[in-house]
Parts: structure tokens; C-alpha cells; sequence
């Protein structure tokens, strides 16, 4: 497994635990993109035959042979300008006004371990664990060289992609830098995305590719509550179990976009990378500019392998920190019990209810500074409302913490309201084109993190209250998309840059922040999951993953997020009944067993609970406890889709050695038939007991016959089996 290189062919191979991935540098010294797929052992560049199609036109010295055309071969870095009218990889603006870049093979390198992107996030090597091949590429007339960067990973299946681009001795203008260019030229493909809106993030959808451009994209200046950037390619007739699946997730935090093309022979490229449509970056002689990067992962096994090597990537290779393997504390956040109207008083009445029931970590959200009653004011003034809280943080998290519970808190940074003393201050820090009235969301505009200044304004505000105060958690939200993006640090020419500027500003004050203070547990959002990526997790080891708090809504956000993201990413908790957002009743078992697939909390006002809720919870707690290592590392299945009445998944231990096995019935039927469902991943050798019956299973009875639930009515019934391995046959 590794990289190998055939001189005499040219030949590249990657190869992982189960997969292949080949390139070559052809007689013109493009460089082939040859194969993906199921290991071979063999040179797979006989796939790949040519004929002469009409209107695609032959490169300079190819003139002869009418069957060489860049629009008609597989290659690793598509440019455009060369011929190839299929979606390109690369677009750049020569100082003479061409567009035209023809990039031809140089030399390549092979490292041990893995490279690192210059200010972005990508994923590590814990040690000996992968190695780095980088092929460089250069065209030979404007010096235009492009490093192309693979890390790999063979035992998790995984190959990272990112690109470097260095101007030759003339300045150049980059419109498209893509990170990473994938061509699959034959099979019948289905493209599977994750849509969404506010309170409705990452809904799976899958459909045939056209013979079309398909695609996934964001221009809100963050990720996006409506389109994740994560995709997946997969045969036509791919299940969870079964048949050839490509994902491809960017690490990146911005304007992002995915194209997947299915062309006039019936291939499929695909390109992946920061949105072109609001992006352009100036490039003088010598410079260089880094992609953010692309994880690729393949598997013949279907969609779940695929989803397992996505989790144990993110969470062993991008999460970092003390907290990323570790068990999260059960937390309480008071927002939808209080909301802006809260004193002391009733934060501490909160806490010492919280604390009665066993949980672990109060987290104060919106509200504590400045003048902060309602969403029209005070952002951007991070000093404590001592009308608000007399005793201060420092006070509050003295008697959170005598409570022998931990304390968080909510900010939000990257924003700030007309209606504070820092917009009074420096109005010239928030995104606004000039002479033009802003475009409000939530009546707040956006801090232009593409400056120095500003950083270290928010470096400065935001340290000095972790410094000051015990704080355990902080929780970084972002409440609005981007628009009137307009910096007055840089010149009319270069404002193209902003958006990318501003994403690499977000990192350098978290990098500086997480670094600073690694006691604190970073949990990630934006407005729920609007910005619901690996580059956010690098921070962050957990995002909210919702605002959406309905348990029966979130089986469905849960399922989404599953194919891509590990549970233990996702921010789930337990929230009132009437649900704030759908007004739905649901029982609090059932609420209870949706948020344990996730990092688990609460979110309601505990002054409402009956005595037997308050026991109820008691138990959740206790249960959370004694399956949350199990929850948190063991491997998750999804046992059904969506659409059916009911939803099922489990989780399994590394090991095999117990699983927890989860159902949520969503309609249940008069007279209807039994649920019977085929569970995964158990040892088929062994027998298993479920833990309260006492009932005794093989791994091979539950895996090929199935498991029979009992009726299960009423309103939204869940039930939770814990199977433990008693014995092999």
C-alpha cells in the first residue's frame, strides 16, 4: 500500500487498504487522471481508448492525431483555454487579458507523513500514518506552475487532495481554483447531496445524473444551511450495503462549490472547491496561493463503509484537542427557557435544578453583555450586563461551578448591531458597500474579519474574558448570511478576495483562541447548522447541529448529517414539548433517544418539569452515561431511510462486543404489520443478549433474519435494546 511510481510508464498509483487511485503523464506530457476504484493490481490506462469527435479540437502538436483531445480524455487538473470545454479546474486571467492556461507535467515527489495547508485546516497525520505525493505541473509559456498535493491514508481509504499555485514572471489573475478535479468515465451514476434550509439542514437527496452540469453550491459566505459541501457519487444500484460510492467533503468554511458534469461519451468529472462566482485572487511574480482541501474516500462496499471511513477520518484525523475523543459533558442551555429575559436570579434557579438532576456543564446563551434585551442591540460590546448579572461572569461561574457543575457561554463575534458602541466606534469594520444602505438579517450586520485590526479587537475582547472568568465552554455562532461584501482595507481591484480573506481571517483568530485556551470545549454554529463542516470541526470538535430542536424533525437532519459527519460532532439536546418551532408534543423518552445520537443536553425551562419528568431525566442522564463511549466511538448504521414509518439505527462497538440499537416509530398504524428490521455490523459467530429481556441471539440471527420490535402506539414511541456479547458459538 502507498504510492509507487513507474518511471518507464509514468504511472502513479495510490493505493489504500481497498482502493486504487491512478494517474499518468502522457506522451504530451498531460497528466491522466486513469482510475479510481476497487484495487486492481494492474495498470488500468487500457480502459481508456480514443476516437475522433467531432468539435473537439486537437492541442498544439497533436495536430495529426485528430483522436487526441483534452475535451475527450480524463484529466487530473482541467484548465481552461486548452480546448476542453467541460467544467474546468483551473480559470486564470493573464495580464495580457487571455484566459488560457495549458499545464504540462514536470516532476513529482514523495514524502512520508502529511502536508500541511499554509492558514487553512486539513487533516493531520497522528504519526506514520500517511504519506504525501505532490506532482508538479507548469505551463510552458506564461510559468504558471501548479503543485498538485495528494495526502493518503491507506488504512482508512483516504486520499486528500489540494492544490498550490505559483505565478510565473508575469502578474495573474486565479477566477477558479479548484481544489480538487475527479473523472469517473464509465458507470451509471446517481448524485447524492445534502439540501436544507434554516431549521431543516442536510436533507438527502439522490437522483440520476443527467446528461447535465449538476451543481451544490453556496454564495452566503459560509457553508450554508441549504447546500452542505459534501457529495457522493454512486452506482445506480448502490445501497447502504452494496456497490461503488465516491465522496468527496471540502474543508473549507466559505463560498463553496461543486460541479459534476456527465459529458458527450457518458463521463463524469467532478470539481470541487471555493465558489468562483465570488471569488477572483491577484497573484504578482513569484506568489502563490493554496486551495483549501478535498477529502476523497471510495468504497464498493456502499454507503456505509463509505460514511465509516468519512467518521473516522474527521474524528481521529481533523477534531483536535483535548475534547475530540473525549466524553462531552451533559450540558443545559437556557436559551429556550428564558430567552433574552433572565437576571441572575433565574439563571441560578436554573443551575441549582440543573445540577439536582445531574447535569454536568449550565451554558448562558444570548443576552449577558452589553445592552442586550432583544437582537436589535449590543453585539460586538462583550463586557457583562451587570444589570443583568451584578455578580458578573466571574461571579455566576463561582456559584455554577459551587454547584460542582462546569460554565459556558454563547458569543457571537463575527457579528455586530448598528445599535452598539463598537459599530459607533468604527462603522468602517462592518461589511457595507459605500454609499449604498446594508442589507440587515436579524438586525445585524458582519465584522470584515479580513483585517488585522478587527482580529485583534475580537482576539483582544474575547481572551480577556476566558482569561477573566472560569469559563469551561464557549459556543461561537454566526446568524446571518454575508452580503455587501465590501472591505475598505483593500483597493477596488482586489475585493474579489474578500470573502476568502475573511474565511482565512475566521481561522487564524480560532487557530489563535483554541491554542491559547485548550481547557475550553468549542462547540461551533450558526444559527444551527449553517456552517456544519470539517474546517469548523478542526476548531471545534461539535456543532449544533440544528436549530431545529423537534425530535422527529431532527431523525431526519440526524439521518442527513450521518452519511458525512461523526455523532460525536453533532450538538443534540432535549428540548420542551410543545417543540418551540413545530409546536409538536412528543414524548420525553422519545426526545431523550433522539439527542443520545449526539453529544447530548438539555434545552428547556426545568421550572416547568413535573417530579416524574425530573426522575425521567434522572435515568436519561444515567442511560447517556452508561452508552455514551459506545455512542460517541463505536460504528453507526442506519437501519432504515426516512420515509417509512418508522426510523432505526444502531451503533457498535469497535470490538463487536455490545451495540445499541434505537427506534423511533413515527406513525404508528391500526392493525399495521410488525417492524422487523435486519440489524449490521454484529459478530456472526457470537450470541448476544439483549441487556433487559435477557433474551439470547447469534450475531448471525439478527443480522441475516432480523430483529421483530414488539407493537409499539401512541404518540411518537421510541424504544433503545442494548445487546451485549455474552458468548461464542
Amino acid at each position: 500500500m502507498g504510492i509507487r511510481f513507474d518511471r518507464e510508464r509514468r504511472l502513479f498509483t495510490i493505493e489504500t487498504a481497498n482502493t486504487a487511485y491512478q494517474m499518468a503523464a502522457d506522451s504530451h506530457d498531460v497528466l491522466q487522471h486513469l482510475y479510481y476504484g476497487r484495487r486492481t493490481g494492474s495498470d488500468m490506462s487500457y480502459m481508456h481508448r480514443r476516437c475522433d469527435r467531432g468539435f473537439s479540437g486537437n492541442i498544439d502538436g497533436a495536430e495529426e492525431n485528430r483522436s487526441y483531445s483534452l475535451d475527450t480524455i480524463c484529466q487530473e487538473y482541467a484548465c481552461a483555454g486548452t480546448g476542453d470545454y467541460r467544467v474546468p479546474a483551473l480559470v486564470v486571467r493573464n495580464d495580457d487579458g487571455s484566459t488560457c492556461a495549458d499545464l504540462r507535467y514536470r516532476g513529482y515527489e514523495i514524502r512520508e507523513g502529511k502536508y500541511a495547508i499554509p492558514g487553512m485546516p486539513a487533516v493531520y497525520d497522528n504519526g506514520g500514518e500517511a504519506q504525501t505525493l505532490i506532482i508538479s505541473l507548469e505551463d510552458p509559456v506564461s510559468g504558471l506552475a501548479v503543485q498538485l498535493f495528494y495526502g493518503v491514508f491507506p488504512d482508512m481509504d483516504i486520499i486528500t487532495r489540494a492544490a498550490q499555485i505559483r505565478s510565473g514572471s508575469r502578474p495573474v489573475t486565479l477566477e477558479r481554483a479548484m481544489s480538487a478535479c475527479v473523472e469517473l468515465p464509465f458507470g451509471q451514476w446517481d448524485l447524492i447531496h445534502f439540501h436544507g434550509r434554516h431549521c431543516m439542514e442536510r436533507q438527502f437527496e439522490r437522483t440520476p445524473l443527467p446528461h447535465a452540469i449538476q451543481t451544490v453550491a453556496s454564495r452566503r459566505g459560509m457553508t450554508s444551511h441549504h447546500h452542505n459541501p459534501f457529495v457522493i457519487l454512486c452506482d445506480r444500484h448502490a445501497d447502504e450495503d452494496h456497490g461503488d460510492c465516491l465522496g468527496m467533503i471540502l474543508v473549507y468554511s466559505g463560498d463553496h462549490r461543486t460541479e459534476i458534469e456527465r459529458d458527450q461519451t457518458d463521463s463524469v468529472r467532478a470539481v470541487m472547491g471555493i465558489h468562483d462566482g465570488t471569488f477572483s485572487w491577484e497573484l504578482q511574480p513569484g506568489e502563490t496561493f493554496f486551495t483549501p482541501e478535498v477529502i476523497l474516500t471510495f468504497s464498493s462496499k456502499g454507503l456505509t463503509r463509505l460514511s465509516h471511513n468519512c467518521h473516522r477520518i474527521i474524528r481521529n484525523n481533523i477534531c483536535r484537542g483535548r475534547y475530540k475523543l473525549a466524553r462531552r459533558p451533559v450540558l443545559i442551555n437556557n436559551w429556550e427557557a428564558t430567552y433574552f429575559d433572565f437576571n441572575e436570579d433565574k439563571i441560578m434557579g436554573l443551575a441549582r435544578q440543573a445540577a439536582d438532576l445531574g447535569i454536568e456543564m449550565f451554558v448562558l446563551d444570548d443576552g449577558w453583555f452589553g445592552a442586550r434585551n432583544n437582537d436589535r442591540a449590543g453585539l460586538g460590546d462583550w463586557k457583562v450586563n451587570l444589570e443583568k448579572l451584578p455578580s458578573g461572569l466571574v461571579g455566576l461561574a463561582e456559584q455554577i461551578h459551587a454547584l460542582g457543575m462546569r460554565f459556558g457561554l454563547w458569543i457571537e463575534p463575527e457579528m455586530v448591531n448598528e445599535d452598539s458602541d463598537l459599530y459607533r466606534a468604527h462603522p468602517d469594520w462592518a461589511f457595507t458597500v459605500p454609499g449604498r444602505g446594508p442589507v440587515r438579517s436579524r438586525h445585524q450586520l458582519v465584522l470584515d474579519l479580513s483585517r488585522e485590526d478587527v482580529r485583534d479587537y475580537l482576539y483582544g475582547a474575547i481572551s480577556a474574558i476566558l482569561r477573566e472568568n472560569a469559563i469551561d465552554y464557549i459556543k461561537w455562532d454566526f446568524n446571518r448570511a454575508m452580503e455587501d461584501v465590501f472591505s475598505r482595507a483593500l483597493p477596488a481591484g482586489r475585493q474579489g478576495e474578500v470573502r476568502h480573506r475573511y474565511v482565512l481571517g475566521l481561522y487564524r483568530l480560532l487557530d489563535r483562541l483554541t491554542s491559547e485556551f485548550t481547557q475550553v470545549l468549542f462547540e461551533g454554529c450558526a444559527g444551527g447548522g449553517g456552517r456544519f463542516d470539517p474546517a469548523m470541526l478542526y476548531y471545534s470538535p461539535q456543532i449544533w447541529c440544528s436549530d431545529d430542536t423537534d425530535a422527529i424533525e431532527r431523525l431526519k437532519i440526524q439521518y442527513g448529517t450521518s452519511f458525512g459527519y461523526p455523532v460525536s460532532a453533532v450538538g443534540s439536546h432535549v428540548s420542551a414539548s410543545p417543540n418551540h418551532q413545530t409546536g409538536r408534543s412528543t414524548p420525553l423518552h422519545t426526545r431523550a433517544v433522539v439527542a443520545m445520537s449526539g453529544t447530548f443536553g438539555y434545552e428547556l425551562d426545568l421550572n416547568s418539569l413535573s417530579e416524574e419528568e425530573k426522575e425521567e431525566i434522572r435515568g436519561q442522564i444515567a442511560v447517556y452515561h452508561k452508552y455514551a463511549d459506545l455512542i460517541r466511538s463505536g460504528d453507526y448504521y442506519r437501519l432504515t431511510e426516512t420515509d417509512l414509518d418508522y426510523t432505526a439505527w444502531q451503533f457498535v462497538a469497535p470490538d463487536l462486543s455490545e451495540s445499541l440499537v434505537n427506534l423511533v416509530v413515527t406513525h404508528p398504524l391500526a392493525n399495521g404489520p410488525f417492524i422487523h428490521v435486519k440489524l449490521k455490523g454484529l459478530d456472526p459467530r457470537a450470541v448476544y443478549e439483549d441487556e433487559a429481556s435477557g433474551d439470547r441471539f447469534t450475531g448471525a440471527a439478527l443480522m441475516y433474519g432480523g430483529y421483530t420490535f414488539p407493537v409499539m402506539t401512541g404518540d411518537y414511541p421510541a424504544l433503545q435494546i442494548h445487546l451485549v456479547r455474552v458468548l461464542f458459538e
